[in-house]
């Protein structure tokens, strides 16, 4: 641990958990969006078995909601989940927001137990971080309830320790993501208001798995001396696009190297994609490991007619419109409710 780490640390041990006025803070609530991948271009597997990433991040409103209490003394810790595939998420120390808690409370040197309630928002196993969201809005209600004081940047950096998509879903806008996706440089000029159709799929993908079956289509190729899956290219064009106002421009240059992983596993999802597209969407792509499917449109206007056009088509189990870019991890304040 670096000098500033150890001073960090001592700084954070002192603080106690307190409310504004002073009293017992009981729980906090935070929040956390949905991220998407406008560009996901996925290099070979490193040593440390990630791979190397250069990605476009943006948040959309589509939220996470976490609520981090102390629980009476003597009781063990718990955590719940409620809303839409909620038993599909792990309830034990492998979920990502009981992690995240226990990353602050070992951190402060608090042992109290503590409750932890998540309320789904994003789709689960969908590609779009609904996990590092979680974890994201746990690090900031824990910081408040223990009154740690970390900035946005402390925050990130143990966000990173957690999770590639995580310091991400605490900075929220628009971002380039290095590395395994986890080292940001925001994106300040890409304002325009985007507008987006998500159609979720009827279960879910394993990341690791997705991952590995590019690798695999990667070295079919290579070894049969076939055309190799082609990649997204630059990041460059994309990166200029938005910072105009022109969605048609900013669609053609969207791109996802797992997509055709994700369709090799999941072969219906060409039938999603094709249903909104012919519904009038710009352009259609598997959200960052799948199976969730996003469609770009010109308009709030002509996301609710590719919205209701696919839920008609029976191609999606849910249809939502989203836009962004939204702001990152928040807590909300009693006038947020």
């Amino acid at each position: 641990m670096g000098e500033a780490q150890e001073r960090t640390g001592r700084r954070l041990a002192a603080v106690p958990p307190v409310s504004p006025a002073g009293g017992p803070r009981p729980s906090v609530t935070a929040v956390a969006p949905a991220k998407i991948n406008l560009h996901l271009a996925v290099g070979d597997a490193r040593a440390d078995g990630y791979h190397e990433l250069v990605t476009v991040y943006r948040a959309l409103d589509l939220w996470e909601e976490v609520t981090v209490g102390f629980a009476p003394e003597g009781d063990d810790d718990e955590v719940t989940v409620s809303g839409p595939g909620a038993d599909q998420v792990p309830t034990d120390r492998t979920n990502l927001a009981a992690r995240a808690v226990d990353l602050l409370r070992d951190e402060a040197g608090v042992d109290r137990p503590v409750s932890i309630g998540i309320v789904k928002g994003v789709p689960v196993a969908g590609g779009m971080a609904g996990g590092s969201a979680d974890a994201a809005a746990a690090l900031v209600a824990t910081d408040r309830l223990l009154g740690l004081g970390l900035t946005r940047s402390e925050l990130e950096e143990r966000a990173g320790r957690l999770g590639s998509d995580i310091p991400f879903c605490v900075r929220g806008g628009t971002a380039l993501g290095t590395g395994r996706g986890e080292e940001l440089a925001t994106l300040l000029h890409a304002r325009a208001e985007q507008f987006v159709v998500v159609a979720t799929a009827r279960g879910g993908l394993s990341t690791p798995a997705v991952y590995a079956e590019l690798d695999r289509l990667r070295a079919e190729a290579a070894g049969s001396g076939g055309r190799e899956q082609p990649r997204v290219g630059a990041v460059e064009p994309l990166v200029e696009a938005l910072a105009g106002d022109a969605p048609a421009v900013v669609a053609a240059l969207l791109g996802n190297d797992l997509q055709a992983a994700a369709l090799s596993l999941r072969p219906e999802l060409r039938r999603t994609l094709r249903a909104g597209e012919e519904a009038g969407a710009l352009h259609g792509m598997v959200s960052g490991s799948g199976p969730t499917c996003l469609f770009f449109c010109a308009s709030h206007d002509d996301a609710i007619a590719v919205a209701t056009e696919l839920s008609g088509a029976g191609v999606a189990r849910e249809v939502r419109v989203a836009r962004g870019p939204v702001g990152g991890a928040r807590v909300l304040d009693s006038r947020d409710s």
